[in-house]
């Protein structure tokens, strides 16, 4: 295949980001031209659109010198192209005749874009001669100005700067092993860290050791601890509220728990019942709302990892910064509070709840808590040092849990609360 196909490819999967709000991942299963791709063609293809999401706001405040006209006046085709050209020269040390002359190359054959290539050749070599100080930008204008004021309101800056840099950096990879955690260490060749997971080595997941006999699936280190703090027991009747993709499913079926999976989603719960044929655990699965479904009987221990707004996952989604707007997030509190009243309606009283969102924002996570807890319909029970291994730096002074980032941490940012219904 040629390189030009590559950068038309790269720039397809941009366009379908930014321009039309798409998940990275569901880009790559739509874009034809993408999907042309194979081998290592393919993969160049995607780290090149995956690196501009991560650094789009500084690559993006480096290009708007070198443009006459503002840059979201630019055609999408040509603007996702300029996106393409200058990530390949700023950030991936890719040979500038290369990442010119192919961009240049890509824009000729894509209709769209193909009125452009004057334009596009002339910025792409101002741009390989006028090189920026990346170094020199805001750390946060990575992301669009109102997430930098909402990440700075919610953590003061120190935080929301440790949360930018963090983005920079491509996350390590966990593995959650389904029972001996040393064996999975020896056959990926990782390490195991405190509560139980493995870092390992980065590469295709499938073709890993352990993958296809389920001995372990990929979870983020801090997205194991809200089914740790239930302390799931052998026969113990559990449900898992809006369980899909199913990580925290499998650690409380891989207790020897009882679980009900519920999720409104059937085709995220085919993963979920996909992993479980892997790893050989058993769950029932249940497509349904949770805010109307009810169990027989309320239970003991209640899971609810309620829908947010992801803000804490820009690591691994940093398109997530683009494709939603401060009006997306304002509208999950409600929907929020909701489900929390919802699993508590389930749950038995003296029954144990634990309530995770990964996102810092307040509004999505303490502030739900505490409006339950002001109504007398929950009660909080402190999270506890030896309850988080590697964690209980990240224990709040209300005895909640927030999991930022920081200079050791590589993990995803949660916020997990534990409750009691009285």
């Amino acid at each position: 295949m040629s390189g030009s196909a590559v950068r038309r490819a790269a720039a397809d999967l941009l366009t379908l980001t930014i321009d039309s709000r798409r998940t990275l991942d569901d880009a790559m299963d739509t874009s034809q031209v993408f999907n042309t791709l194979e081998g290592p063609d393919r993969a160049f293809a995607r780290a090149i659109a995956s690196t501009a999401l991560r650094h789009l706001g500084h690559v993006d405040l480096a290009l708007s010198p070198l443009l006459s006209r503002p840059l979201p006046a630019v055609t999408a085709p040509i603007r996702a192209l300029l996106r393409t050209g200058v990530t390949q020269l700023w950030l991936m040390d890719t040979p500038p005749h290369a990442a010119v002359g192919e961009t240049v190359e890509a824009a000729k054959a894509w209709p769209e874009a193909r009125s452009g290539g004057a334009f596009l050749n002339a910025v792409l070599r101002r741009a390989d001669r006028e090189r920026p100080d990346f170094s020199a930008m805001p750390i946060q204008a990575i992301w669009p100005e109102w997430l930098q004021a909402a990440f700075t309101d919610a953590l003061g800056t120190e935080a929301a700067d440790a949360l930018a840099r963090a983005q920079l950096t491509e996350p390590v990879l966990y593995l959650t092993p389904k029972s001996d955690a040393a064996s999975v260490a020896a056959e990926t060749g990782g390490e195991i860290v405190p509560g139980g997971a493995v870092r390992a080595p980065g590469g295709s997941i499938e073709d890993m050791d352990g993958f296809a006999a389920g001995d372990w699936w990929v979870q983020d280190v801090a997205a194991m601890i809200p089914a740790r703090l239930l302390n799931p027991q052998a026969g113990e009747t559990l449900i898992d509220l809006c369980a899909a993709p199913g990580g925290k499913t499998l650690q409380l079926a891989g207790a020897g728990a009882h679980v009900t999976a519920v999720d409104r989603s059937a085709a995220r719960l085919r993963l979920l019942q996909e992993n479980l044929g892997r790893t050989g655990l058993s769950a029932t699965v249940v497509v349904a709302n949770a805010d109307e479904w009810r169990p027989q009987a309320p239970v003991a221990k209640i899971l609810l990892d309620a829908p947010c707004s992801a803000l804490g996952t820009l690591r691994r989604h940093p398109e997530g910064a683009w494709i939603k707007r401060d009006a997306d997030v304002a509208r999950f509190p409600a929907a929020q509070a909701r489900l929390l009243e919802s699993a508590l309606d389930m749950l038995q009283p003296g029954g144990m709840l634990v309530y995770c969102v990964c996102t810092p924002l307040p509004a999505e996570g303490v502030d739900i808590i505490d409006a339950a807890i002001a109504r007398n319909i929950a009660r909080r029970v402190p999270v506890l040092p030896q309850d988080v291994p590697g964690f209980d730096h990240a224990i709040t002074d209300k005895g909640d849990l927030l999991t930022l980032p920081g200079e050791k941490d590589d993990n995803d940012t949660f916020f997990i609360s534990r409750l009691k219904k009285p």
